[in-house]
């Protein structure tokens, strides 16, 4: 008797919300396990081609931890397009200013970098403290393996 492989429709899915305290974590451990939950891999029902993940807010934002040297050597670029235009910004003052975007960044790295990936990357809620407002929604809190 072979075995089937149930594919799962956009129809059937069901998402929960869940809540990752980010204070004292590493920042790519962190951003791997959240990754992981957006995209619905930790789910039996996983399928490559539908949005099954879940929704995930992170809180505390400006108490992750990175290590090493990590703070003053590890830099973020972006471009304005214009000549001279690149911008950088160390992870030290990124941590001060931007707390939330550097989550952001470094989660959304870690998705698909496709419309089923955007689809992903807005279902992450990013918060500096630890007051978020999605009460509403009823978020469980989601201990991280690490």
């Amino acid at each position: 008797m072979q075995r089937q492989t149930t594919l799962v429709k956009p129809n059937e899915t069901t998402k929960k919300w869940y809540i990752v305290d980010a204070a004292n974590k590493p920042l790519g451990r962190l951003a791997s396990e959240v990754a992981v939950i957006l995209m619905g891999k930790d789910k039996p029902s996983y399928t490559p081609n539908v949005d099954c993940g879940d929704y995930v807010i992170v809180i505390n934002a400006s108490k992750v931890s990175l290590s090493g040297n990590k703070l003053k050597d590890k830099y973020y670029y972006r471009v304005s397009g214009w000549t001279g235009g690149l911008k950088k910004r160390s992870a030290g003052e990124m941590l001060q200013t931007r707390p939330c975007e550097m989550i952001e960044k470094s989660v959304k790295g870690m998705i698909p970098h496709t419309s089923l990936g955007r689809k992903m990357g807005k279902k992450l809620f990013v918060y500096a403290d630890d007051q978020h407002k999605h009460e509403a929604q009823k978020p469980v809190v989601k201990e991280l393996k690490f």
